[in-house]
């Protein structure tokens, strides 16, 4: 049995994170999904603008949307969705026999909205009518902004995928705004069963200590603050307040790995993937970091739901003098700008190739 097999047998999704024009037309995520046991996908504006920079597979699409008078955001999204239409449609047969628990893609609300409330609601109802899909979450920032537009989106219907979290205490705060919205479609008379995951962000915090910290002490926050995250999620999901909830029909928001890929070369490129093997949860992973476990992977301990020793490991870089709940919400506030960069890159692309494309047609 492959080892990718093995983790989807315990219980743990895996997911893959990376789309292309090019994966989805060679049927190599038809192969992840067949012989690699990938049971859904996230993308974010990295992603798409390493895609449209470094290959040709989307200058027609642009040229024909140029010619439309279509540009920007509103260009880009409608790429986006191309493209997570289609990998929502090879997930399909995913979501219906798990009944709508897994076999879905992400797509995000635009980065700049990550403190902005009103907007942020406005483009989730927006993006998901938009997408016709019922296996498409939208992203929408785990920011203290961001709570509103989480319990606003799940009342009306719309799965979200919470990002940028950091945290037990982001991710209580993500649970608390799905668990508000669920109330409130209870309260309405409406089906409580509405989808979500809340992303944990892992290796950033690894990078973010790696001169800070002894070298015993490298590779080993991230993984500790996801057991102790982990055993918060274990602890909501046992709480009387969702246990009612869960009594009238609602499906537990699963807690995501993300940020799973290896980034310190001296460290095992499989080490959060085996470290985070955990029932009821999500992990999805670079392509590189999937293949790399699929070819070399073991399944070892499954994560303790009452933490294991991940406090212990976190009181250490406490006596290092790393403050956890400070840098979580550095780490918060850095994603964000990380990913409007990013945001900003990819509308730089698509106006650069769309410039050229019209140029020399």
């Amino acid at each position: 049995m492959k080892p990718t097999e093995q983790l989807h047998n315990l219980g743990q999704s895996l997911w893959l994170d990376n789309i292309t024009r090019g994966l989805l037309t060679s049927g190599t995520l038809a192969h992840y999904i067949s012989d690699l046991s990938v049971t859904g996908l996230t993308s974010n504006p990295s992603i798409f603008d390493l895609a449209i920079r470094k290959s040709d597979f989307y200058d027609d699409a642009i040229r024909q949307k140029r010619e439309e008078g279509k540009s920007g955001e509103d260009l880009f999204f409608e790429l986006a969705i191309e493209d997570l239409q289609q990998a929502a449609d090879l997930f399909r047969p995913v979501y219906d026999a798990t009944g709508g628990i897994d076999g879905f893609v992400s797509l995000e609300v635009s980065p700049t909205l990550a403190f902005d409330t009103a907007n942020t609601i406005k483009a989730a109802l927006k993006l998901h009518a938009q997408a016709q899909r019922p296996n498409l979450f939208i992203k929408i920032p785990g920011t203290i902004e961001g709570h509103a537009a989480i319990e606003e989106a799940i009342f009306n219907g719309v799965p979200v995928n919470v990002t940028l979290l950091f945290s037990a205490e982001h991710y209580l705060g993500a649970a608390e705004a799905f668990l508000r919205g669920i109330e409130r479609r209870i309260a309405a008379g409406l089906d409580p069963k509405v989808c979500s995951v809340a992303s944990v962000f892992v290796s950033r915090w690894d990078k973010a200590v790696e001169n800070k910290v002894p070298k015993e002490l490298h590779n080993v926050l991230g993984i500790a603050i996801g057991k102790r995250t982990y055993k918060a999620y274990r602890d909501f999901l046992a709480s009387p307040r969702w246990q009612k909830a869960a009594a009238k029909g609602a499906v537990p928001q699963r807690l995501l790995w993300a940020s799973t890929g290896t980034k310190d070369p001296a460290a095992s490129d499989i080490l959060y993937v085996k470290a985070l093997a955990a029932p009821d949860t999500v992990d999805t992973m670079p392509e590189k970091t999937l293949l790399a476990f699929a070819d070399h992977g073991s399944v070892g301990e499954v994560m303790a739901v009452d933490g294991g020793d991940g406090e212990q490991w976190i009181a250490k870089f406490t006596k290092a003098g790393i403050d956890d709940k400070q840098l979580a919400a550095q780490l918060q506030t850095e994603g964000a700008a990380s990913f409007v960069a990013s945001w900003n890159d990819l509308l730089e692309c698509i106006e650069s190739k769309s410039a050229s494309l019209t140029s020399v047609g």
